[in-house]
């Protein structure tokens, strides 16, 4: 990503999205965006790129061994899901009574 200008991504942390690349590419279920990587351009979904990683034993995890859980994936592999049209959308941003808000470019709901 370019350090000179922040980037600005339309997903948001508690968004439904859509995977539209990948492994774990389904353009009909909708899963939840867990938490957005803005300076690496990535997105940790819900039941997505699921990684095992290997532990060893601490205080906290007593037994240790194998855990499955989430790794990012590119933010250019997900889009935004319109609940009114059932399916992903491209958003658009325009300003309503001063506030800037996500617009669905299928619907025309706000997101």
């Amino acid at each position: 990503m370019s350090k000179r200008f922040k980037p600005k991504f339309n997903v948001k942390k508690g968004d439904s999205v859509v995977i539209i690349t990948g492994d774990d590419k389904d353009l009909k279920k909708p899963r939840k965006v867990l938490e957005v990587f803005p300076d690496e351009g990535r997105v940790l979904v819900e039941g997505a790129n699921i990684i095992t990683r290997h532990t060893k034993p601490s205080a906290q995890n007593t037994k240790g061994g194998l855990v499955k859980k989430e790794a990012p994936i590119q933010i250019s592999n997900v889009m935004l899901w319109d609940a009114k049209s059932s399916e992903g959308t491209k958003v658009k941003r325009s300003r309503e009574d001063g506030k800037l808000v996500r617009v669905s470019k299928k619907s025309g709901n706000v997101i």
